[in-house]
């Protein structure tokens, strides 16, 4: 029988912050639950009926007691706020130099591919000691990417891309499940990350056999769904121009500006009459039911990788 532990192993950089804050909640709920259960026991004890104790002049205010409980829990329950909303806030910085994973969940698998192309299915494979960007979404319901030995756990939306980052702080196999209900099988959508040291980990990359990679698949799917007819630079149709667009600030027709991203480009190719760009008509069609959430993550990333990105 294996020893009781309290917690999964601790596995990524995040992970001993996350328990230092639910341990410290932890103590201190105890602590108040006891000194409270205490107090019950001794007042029940003290003050029972037929007590010889000194029931006259019953205290009918204690202003230094009132002020005791309202200043002490709001200055403990505010710095624990401030503290997990620093934790919190450093979850979604997500460094600039991150690998990213492109990751589309559905029922009831994890599908997962690497930049340079590798992909995998309900398994991921990490190097140790850098830093993962995640970039998700779903083809039908609401999941949930949860490794609980990293303390990371993100749902994942049809619709919407979500991003998460972690960085593995020791080679292993780690359990990955799904936490959202999503349909009958929603038990069996597991797998598990194989975190493996940076020289192991680029002998698997090379021996999965050469692949296009993401970009370059991106490009490929660019020109078979005719975008490039369009956005490329010596089109004759009139097309906004992709180089450099992640990141930059798009000004629109209706007077708004906003800073595209993944889901800009998303929402532009599927409902391209939401967002038009200012100065262009609205003449691009709607490629819903065409192309595969995959498939456009693909060409997402081929238009990070234009020149002048």
């Amino acid at each position: 029988m294996s020893a009781f532990e309290l917690l999964p192993p601790a596995a990524s950089t995040m992970a001993g912050r996350v328990d230092t804050i639910f341990l410290t909640l932890s103590a201190l709920c105890g602590f108040v639950a006891l000194a409270i259960a205490v107090l019950i026991v001794v007042f029940a004890i003290r003050y029972r009926e037929g007590a010889s104790v000194d029931r006259s002049n019953p205290p009918t205010r204690n202003r230094a007691l009132e002020i005791g409980w309202i200043v002490v829990p709001l200055v403990i329950f505010a710095g624990i706020f401030l503290w997990a909303g620093a934790d919190y806030a450093e979850l979604r910085r997500q460094p600039a130099d991150a690998m990213p994973i492109f990751v589309v969940a559905k029922q009831w698998m994890w599908k997962l591919e690497h930049e340079g192309g590798r992909r995998e299915i309900n398994e991921l494979h990490v190097p140790v000691g850098r830093p993962v960007r995640l970039v998700m979404t779903s083809e039908d319901v609401i999941h949930s990417f949860f490794v609980p030995a990293f303390r990371i756990k993100q749902d994942v939306v049809p619709g919407r891309y979500s991003s998460l980052w972690f960085t593995a702080t020791g080679p292993g196999n780690y359990h990955l499940f799904c936490a959202e209900y999503c349909g009958s099988q929603h038990a069996a959508m597991g797998g598990r990350i194989v975190a493996m040291a940076p020289a192991d980990f680029a002998r698997w990359l090379e021996s999965g056999g050469p692949t296009s990679g993401i970009a370059a698949r991106g490009f490929a799917l660019f020109r078979r769904y005719g975008c490039s007819g369009c956005h490329d630079p010596r089109s004759t149709v009139h097309a906004p121009d992709l180089a450099g667009l992640l990141g930059r600030s798009v000004h629109l027709a209706d007077g708004r500006s906003l800073v595209a991203d993944e889901a800009y480009i998303r929402d532009s190719v599927l409902l391209p009459n939401r967002d038009v760009v200012a100065g262009f008509e609205p003449i691009m069609p709607s490629f819903v039911g065409q192309i595969a959430e995959d498939e456009l993550m693909a060409i997402i990333e081929y238009i990070r990788s234009m020149p002048g990105a």
